[in-house]
């Protein structure tokens, strides 16, 4: 068995998509995991998401900043981004592209992944910004599944996401369809007390 053995490197699985493991410190993780158990103790709790033909997501999620809601946006506001959340999103898109570009989210939706939670493939299409799309994985590993723009199926690349990891999607990549067909239960670090998978993604609407 040769996991743990060699580092995994940063990767650029597609064009404008950009993997860098292990960019949060095991202490940052502690403090996001502890974050996200705070935001469900407000205003919001995590639910599961009711599609509009019906049909009910197996994670379970809230929204920060803009409310996102099946397929839209809403001018509604319950809990504001945190500042400091805004800010460490624009230290990965630096980090993925060398410039921040100017990022700035309004809206982070924070996913759980429970037991056998999983996401289907979709685009982020939602969004009036052509602005990247940023995703900070906490705990048990994940297939993350990086498809192509025009369909949900084939050719696709799939990519192991660990606590601590950074994905961004922009640029070529932006309107890709994108999934997590698959979560390792029991693969967190213990210390994180996190037992699960949280996904946190900040987007820029673009809305004013």
């Amino acid at each position: 068995m040769t996991e743990g053995l060699f580092p995994r490197e940063r990767a650029e699985p597609a064009p404008g998509a950009v993997h860098v493991p292990g960019w949060l410190p095991l202490g940052r993780q502690r403090e996001l995991v502890a974050a996200c158990r705070e935001f469900g103790r407000g205003p919001l709790a995590y639910r599961h998401t009711v599609l509009p033909g019906g049909g009910v997501m197996s994670v379970r999620s809230l929204c920060l900043g803009r409310t996102w809601v099946p397929y839209r946006y809403l001018d509604s506001v319950v809990v504001e981004l945190p500042e400091w959340l805004v800010a460490l999103g624009r230290a990965a898109v630096a980090e993925a592209y060398g410039s921040d570009g100017g990022f700035a989210p309004d809206t982070a939706l924070v996913n759980f992944y429970g037991d056998g939670a999983r996401m289907g493939m979709h685009q982020d299409k939602e969004e009036r910004s052509g602005a990247p799309v940023v995703s900070l994985s906490l705990g048990d590993r994940c297939v993350f599944r990086l498809g192509n723009s025009e369909g949900r199926g084939r050719p696709w690349t799939d990519v192991e996401l660990a606590s601590g990891d950074l994905f961004v999607f922009g640029r070529e990549s932006r309107w890709v369809y994108h999934g997590v067909p698959r979560v390792f239960p029991g693969t967190a670090d213990p210390s994180l007390g996190l037992t699960g998978r949280l996904n946190i993604t900040l987007r820029e609407t673009g809305r004013p």
